[in-house]
């Protein structure tokens, strides 16, 4: 499809081939905007002269109300180890380069860049439509992933505390929970968790993608440093949660010289298994991650990609189920080894979602009463009569 241009002037930066202002970028991981696949035209902005785009001005995070009505969603994938998740947030502003949930942006008609971290949407009645959907008759006790999308703790969790109450309500259910995080914030909701793991109700994963900070500034800007989720890691192993450490996304060249270091320093502070994801590059995400790649490691951006196109046969991605997460070819091979043996070295095969007991779920007493659902309120009374 043949894409129109206009000329927008607005608030925001353009610099050459649309890079945005690096002042106004400050916090950011994208450095353009494009718009999503979905649109027919593509909007290149201009100064009109009188200084109308405000150069370097900051982008600042933008929340929106999310109108959905559901927030369990379902999983069918193979190469995944969980059949339900729960997503308070649509964005995310951790800014993470190589998410491979920002072309989910692009359904909401804004770009996978910049638009994905600071357009956020917001489920602020997540945690009692959750409640309904627990509820329900048809509802299967299945271990629920949070932060299976985007991340459950990124910064406005602070002020939204939806996970937290979301949290809350896992724990009135017992329901079983498995948390996929970058956030140091994870330690505010450490009460809840620690009763949920006396009953093995949770498990978290913690994602540490490098120890590097300059690497994980540049390359995940606003989540928690490397050093902090290894505290997290600590702390929460001393309340009795089990912690496993996600290496993901693993990049040739980039990170991969790690993988003994961080599985090591997991182990040292408590984790008891470990996964890791060979870097994805689905829809938008390849341009992106060019465009981040090249700015900021030119020196070897031919060489990484040269590597990750090998382990894709030749290709930037494959999305075949089992190959999309760990590639094949020698290099994938040589990694998947390496990570073997350290795992094994450090002990980190201990535990999964799979060891999180489902069979105590069960519907508080007092739920439906205070439901405003009045189908969940017969039928729990006409279970008196059953």
């Amino acid at each position: 499809m043949d894409q129109k241009t206009e000329q927008i002037p607005d608030k925001q930066n353009k610099l050459e081939k649309g890079h945005l202002h690096p002042d106004a970028l400050r916090g950011r991981g994208a450095i353009t905007n494009r718009v999503g696949r979905f649109e027919t035209h593509e909007r290149e902005r201009t100064d009109d002269g009188w200084g109308s785009l405000d150069e370097g001005t900051r982008l600042q995070t933008d929340i929106s109300k999310d109108p959905s009505r559901s927030v369990i969603s379902k999983n069918s994938s193979p190469d995944i180890p969980f059949e339900l998740s729960f997503n308070p947030y649509k964005g995310c502003e951790h800014g993470c380069i190589y998410c491979f949930a920002r072309p989910t942006h692009a359904y909401l008609g804004h770009s996978p860049g910049v638009d994905f971290e600071r357009l956020i949407y917001v489920k602020d009645d997540a945690a009692e439509l959750l409640g309904k959907e627990l509820s329900k008759k048809t509802y299967e006790c299945k271990v629920i992933a949070f932060g299976a999308n985007t991340d459950p703790y990124q910064p406005i969790e602070r002020e939204q505390k939806i996970t937290r109450q979301a949290l809350e309500v896992c724990e009135a259910f017992n329901q079983p929970v498995g948390i996929i995080t970058k956030g140091y914030l994870v330690m505010r909701d450490a009460d809840i968790l620690q009763r949920m793991a006396q009953k093995n109700l949770v498990s978290v994963a913690i994602s540490v993608t490098t120890l590097d900070r300059k690497l994980a500034r540049a390359m995940e800007p606003r989540a928690s440093t490397p050093s902090k989720r290894l505290d997290a890691v600590r702390q929460l192993t001393e309340l009795g949660v089990p912690v496993s450490v996600l290496m993901a996304p693993i990049i040739p060249a980039l990170n991969d010289h790690e993988i003994e270091r961080v599985l090591g320093l997991a182990a040292r502070a408590g984790a008891v298994s470990c996964s890791y994801v060979l870097l994805r590059l689905p829809g938008e995400i390849k341009d992106l991650w060019l465009e981040w790649l090249r700015l900021h490691y030119p020196d070897r951006a031919n060489r990484i990609m040269g590597i990750l196109k090998s382990m894709r046969g030749g290709r930037e991605y494959d999305s075949r189920w089992g190959k999309r997460m760990r590639g094949e070819g020698v290099f994938a091979q040589l990694i998947a080894d390496r990570f073997s043996l350290a795992r094994k070295r450090y002990g980190l095969n201990k535990r999964s979602l799979r060891h999180l007991d489902i069979s105590q779920f069960c519907i508080p007493p007092d739920f439906c009463r205070s439901s405003p659902d009045k189908k969940a309120v017969l039928a729990n009374q006409m279970d008196l009569f059953g």
